[in-house]
Order: C-alpha cells, then sequence, then structure tokens
C-alpha cells in the first residue's frame, strides 16, 4: 500500500515537513559520499555513530567500536558513541539505508506530514515528530535490548504522523497503490487500519531475515505514540477544524496531482 495523496488542501505552506525532507536528503547525500568498507570513516561507522544501537541506548555498553558484517546486515558489535546515549534517538531518524528506503519514507512524510503541520502548527509539529520517532525507536530497541544492529530512518516518526493524521482526518480519501499499480482511494480510517495489521503480519512472516531487516515494531510503536500523542500536542490549539476535501482532485487518476 503506497499512498500517493489525500483530498485535503492544506491551507499554509508545510514548510517544516518540506525542510524535514530535504535535512534527511541532504544527510543521506552526505553518506553517499562515505566508503563502503567498513573502515572507521565508511557508511557504516557513520550509521553505528549516529544511529539508535539498543545495547549502547539501553544498556549502556561502550567499549571499542568494532564494526562487522553478517552476511549483507551490518553489526555494531559495540560502538563507541562520543555523544550521550539518548542523541541517537533523534539523529537516527535522519539516517537511511539506501534510495529505496529515503525515497518511501519522504513519500509518505509528505502524503501525510503535510496536513499534520497545518493543524498542529510549525511550533508544535517539530517537536512532535521527534518524540514520535524516538519513542519508535524506544519501542524497537525494547525488542532486542542487546543488539549491535543500528536502527536508522524516519519511518518510526512518520508511524507517528500517520497515528495523528488517522485522528485528524479519519474521513479523508487517501488515493494509494495496491499492488505497485493500482490506484484506489480508500478511506483514511480504513488506510490506517490496513497499515497497523500488516505491520503484525509482517512480524509474523518467517521469511524476515534475522538480525536486520525492516524495524516493525518501531512502525508499530512509532503509530501508538502518534495516537496517543496527538491530542496533548492539540491542546489549547484552535484551528477552525480540517479544512474540506478538494473536491476537485477527487475524481482524478492518484498520479495527475
Amino acid at each position: 500500500m503506497i499512498p500517493i495523496y489525500d483530498d485535503i488542501r492544506t491551507r499554509r505552506r508545510p514548510v517544516l515537513t518540506i525542510g524535514l525532507i530535504l535535512a534527511c536528503v541532504l544527510v543521506f547525500l552526505y553518506q553517499q559520499t562515505l566508503p563502503d568498507d567498513g573502515t572507521l570513516g565508511s557508511a557504516q561507522a557513520f550509521a553505528c555513530e549516529w544511529g539508535m544501537v539498543p545495547a549502547h541506548t539501553l544498556e549502556g555498553g561502550d567499549p571499542a567500536l568494532d564494526i562487522g558484517r553478517d552476511g549483507a546486515d551490518l553489526t555494531c558489535e559495540g560502538v563507541n558513541q562520543q555523544h550521550d546515549r539518548a542523541v541517537g534517538l533523534f539523529t537516527s531518524q535522519f539516517l537511511h539505508g539506501d534510495w529505496l528506503h529515503l525515497l518511501g519514507n519522504m513519500l509518505f512524510l509528505w502524503v501525510f506530514g503535510n496536513n499534520v503541520e497545518d493543524r498542529l502548527g510549525r511550533v508544535r509539529f517539530l517537536p512532535f515528530f521527534l518524540l514520535c520517532g524516538a519513542l519508535a525507536a524506544l519501542v524497537q530497541g525494547i525488542t532486542e535490548p542487546s543488539s549491535g544492529l543500528p536502527l536508522i530512518g524516519a519511518s518510526g516518526a512518520i508511524a507517528g504522523i500517520i497515528g495523528a493524521y488517522l485522528l485528524l482526518y479519519p474521513r479523508a480519501g487517501v488515493w494509494t497503490l495496491v499492488a505497485m499499480i493500482i490506484p484506489v482511494k480508500v478511506p483514511a480510517w480504513l488506510w490506517g487500519i490496513l497499515y497497523f495489521g500488516l505491520q503484525f503480519v509482517a512480524l509474523g512472516d518467517s521469511s524476515q531475515p534475522e538480525g536486520g531487516g525492516v524495524a516493525y515494531w518501531a512502525h508499530i510503536g512509532g503509530l501508538v505514540a502518534g495516537l496517543l500523542l496527538i491530542r496533548p500536542f492539540m491542546a489549547g490549539r484552535d484551528d477552525g477544524g480540517p479544512p474540506p476535501p478538494d473536491r476537485a482532485l477527487t475524481g482524478l487518476a492518484g498520479w495527475t496531482r
């Protein structure tokens, strides 16, 4: 299920959503300049230093940096991070593993983030995004607290944005590519149920690689965090409610916007 756009207009330019996308792209472009050889100056070392490594963040392990490879998976067998252990909960949200990882996350962020920023306001949006991402990383880390694998990516924070969107715009229409090719308009509440369910289905998939892969628990944790936090973050904000659906777009194919 790949969202393309929704039918809710924004009332102001989503400056922070655009800024977050640009930040993630710029960090990824920097990652591409680093060698892919597992040395101390490599892309692997960068992920170990600025990703969220559960063994460091949750257990406080801090031996010398020792980067290894287990098949195609990066392992950080103890990370000598030079910053406070909580920093990785936030910096990890701006790192990505490859172009597909980056572009997929940025598409989800654009589709759902612009409307949440519009309702939440610019001052509250960034703390909300970062807090959801940090809580998502913690949930993933708790499932494997001794893991030396770095958790990277904005998907946990974006799952929090999705959770907020579902409460703020439950009746919105989300144009979605089903089976990668078929555009279908799905009510937001149904899209959210399917998204949430697919995370648990993926967790039970025995074909998922061990010691790496997609952090589905981070997606679940982020979504729950967004659902729980959006109302407190909206407290005292009288924004007049959601704008009406963009009727001019509701009958168009998903890729024309």
